[in-house]
């Protein structure tokens, strides 16, 4: 792909989080966000009012149709991602996706296929990997402090079930939980060890949404294995009773690191001596973190530090897991690229 050094035109669809892309898309030399969509005529209104966005619209075609559009940020109601996904790829767009990048697999081999038949970027949201303290710790791990990883748990647990309950998610005809939070942690995990999944093994219940509108498990956990041996946890939960968590625990032969608030802990043994504190910041990340680096990759004709290959990696990963929980085995890893 070349380098594209132009006034980059951008269209936001889905004005939920999306506001938050407007705000990071226009924080950025040379782009401008030149139109919004979304389905709830109010909030379309009242955003691009306030964000002071001329192109307003609630049909996405005519961001994804436009020919002046070079890229296009999809926000909106995780049902809708693969098929807005594909008609900009089709469209020529360069492609910013909340995650799930799209809820089956079938989606997904869509995606990718119009993707790479574009020569068009994709990313996604997984900004965890921005978070000062998680990119210390993988500095930490690449140069050999933690020693040899055996073991992680990256758990998403936060309060939200009435996203479940009460919102769209739970209107939807699929939805998982692992899909829309632990994707995140397991995204992490991934990218602190360079490794893949090569296999999983899930389970989930229904207590915390039992008798809502909301028809499957809102508590899901898995178990991973990674190419290397080493074995992985993620722990998705939506009601919990605790403060908002990104729980990343990672042990080494020489050292264990645990996420907590507000510092974090490093043990090089089991005294209270051993004990570390690590204060570097977290999560300290803002929705719109990514964008300069994906504006980056589209200007330096380079893959973005959330590649493609992540994207739909990752996506695989979470594709498996809900495929456990379902048959009730664990199941290897397949992967579209």
């Amino acid at each position: 792909m070349k380098p594209d050094t132009h006034t980059l035109k951008i269209g936001v669809i889905g004005l939920g989080v999306g506001e938050q892309h407007v705000i990071g898309y226009r924080a950025i030399e040379g782009c401008e966000v030149v139109s919004v969509c979304d389905v709830d005529p109010g909030k379309l209104s009242e955003v691009a009012d306030r964000q002071d966005v001329a192109g307003r619209c609630d049909d996405y075609r005519q961001i994804t149709e436009d020919p002046d559009i070079d890229v296009v940020s999809i926000c909106s109601f995780d049902d809708c991602h693969a098929e807005q996904a594909v008609s900009a790829f089709r469209n020529g767009k360069h492609v910013m996706i909340e995650k799930p990048v799209a809820l089956y697999r079938h989606e997904a081999e869509a995606i990718l296929e119009a993707q790479q038949e574009s020569g068009k970027l994709i990313t996604s949201n997984l900004i965890l990997r921005h978070s000062p303290r998680f990119r210390e710790i993988r500095r930490m791990i690449r140069d050999g402090e933690f020693g040899d990883i055996y073991y992680l748990e990256g758990d998403y647990i936060h309060q939200i079930l009435w996203k479940l309950t009460e919102g769209w998610r739970g209107k939807m005809n699929f939805y998982c939980v692992t899909y829309g939070g632990g994707i995140h942690l397991i995204d992490l995990m991934r990218w602190l060890m360079n490794e893949e999944v090569k296999e999983i093994c899930g389970m989930g219940n229904q207590i915390l949404s039992a008798g809502s509108q909301y028809r499957y498990p809102d508590t899901i956990v898995t178990l991973m294995r990674f190419e290397g041996g080493a074995l992985a946890k993620n722990l998705t939960t939506l009601g919990p009773q605790r403060t908002q968590l990104h729980a990343l625990n990672v042990y080494g032969t020489r050292q264990t690191f645990v996420n907590d608030l507000p510092p974090g802990k490093l043990f090089h043994g089991e005294k209270p001596e051993d004990e570390q504190e690590m204060t570097v910041p977290y999560p300290a990340i803002e929705k719109g973190d990514l964008l300069p680096d994906f504006i980056g990759a589209i200007r330096e004709g380079r893959e973005p530090n959330v590649s493609a290959r992540d994207v739909f990696r990752v996506m695989d990963v979470c594709l498996a897991a809900w495929e456990s929980v379902e048959q009730g085995r664990t199941v290897p890893v397949s992967y579209m690229m």
